[in-house]
């Protein structure tokens, strides 16, 4: 069993070119006992972005709190607290804060797309 605070994980500062006030926190993986997958808390401040990307993994998300855009093989989905989407494998995405607080959204990966 594991219960824990996102408050007490190490947040990794999104280290690419590409991003912008963009850090994510690995809550649940291999290390707590959840070998094929991670949950993952993205978070992006004000005027933050995620790098434009795509891989070969899907991923699910589930926005928690603020404001943004998903953008998804060019279109542009709003998002805000209680959305949810799933990003197919080989789909250019990226992720945009467009309010003026925090947005922080869930990521849930197979373990091979939790790069930091």
């Amino acid at each position: 069993m594991i219960v824990g605070s996102s408050r007490e994980v190490f947040s990794h500062v999104m280290e690419s070119s590409e991003a912008k006030n963009a850090s994510i926190k690995a809550l649940i993986g291999p290390e707590q006992g959840w070998g094929d997958y991670v949950m993952r808390l993205v978070e992006l401040g004000a005027g933050g972005h995620s790098p434009a990307h795509s891989h070969p993994w899907p991923h699910i998300n589930y926005v928690l709190d603020g404001e943004g855009v998903l953008q998804l093989e060019g279109k542009e989905h709003r998002l805000e607290i209680g959305h949810y989407a799933l990003v197919p494998a080989e789909t250019f995405h990226q992720y945009r804060n467009t309010g003026e607080g925090m947005f922080r959204f869930i990521c849930i990966v197979p373990t091979e797309g939790h790069v930091v």
